[in-house]
């Protein structure tokens, strides 16, 4: 099939992880990081990441994640470590920010400051994240792949 006839992909509307308790679940990601919830049921519930949302559902019956793993962006990935570490999650091996739930879905966490990823201006104020800003590799990265328009 010709490509220009196939739909594009254009990114992510949400990422669901099963956890075994909704409960316990909003109890473990709220003691980690601060959100708001977009919306909630009694087997589910959705954390709001501005134009985004994880969803969380009940009825986690896998074993822990290895090499399969959710990568969410937060705004200061030093200032994650340190907390991770002082609740006493613990960080799996290696030079980044990964760690498994109690459910063993595994997370890593990337720095927005790094990647290529980005939210709109309206979006991050609205987040409170309008101070958030790429570093100098991030922008090179971006208007060599996107260009200036």
């Amino acid at each position: 099939m010709d490509d220009a006839a196939k739909p594009r992909l254009v990114g992510f509307n949400h990422v669901a992880l099963e956890v075994g308790d909704i409960d316990a679940a909003l109890d473990f990601y709220g003691g980690i990081f601060a959100f708001t919830l977009r919306g909630r049921g009694r087997n589910s519930a959705f954390i709001d990441l501005g134009d985004q949302f994880l969803a969380l559902s009940a009825g986690r019956t896998q074993g822990p994640d290895a090499a399969r793993h959710l990568g969410l962006v937060v705004d200061d990935k030093g200032r994650a470590r340190r907390h991770l570490e002082r609740l006493g999650v613990e960080l799996l091996p290696g030079d980044g920010v990964e760690f498994r739930d109690p459910w063993g879905n595994r997370i890593q966490l990337v720095d927005y400051q790094n990647i290529q990823f980005s939210k709109v201006p309206a979006v991050l104020a609205a987040m409170g994240l309008g101070e958030l800003r790429k570093n100098e590799a991030a922008e090179r990265e971006i208007q060599e792949k996107f260009g200036s328009g």
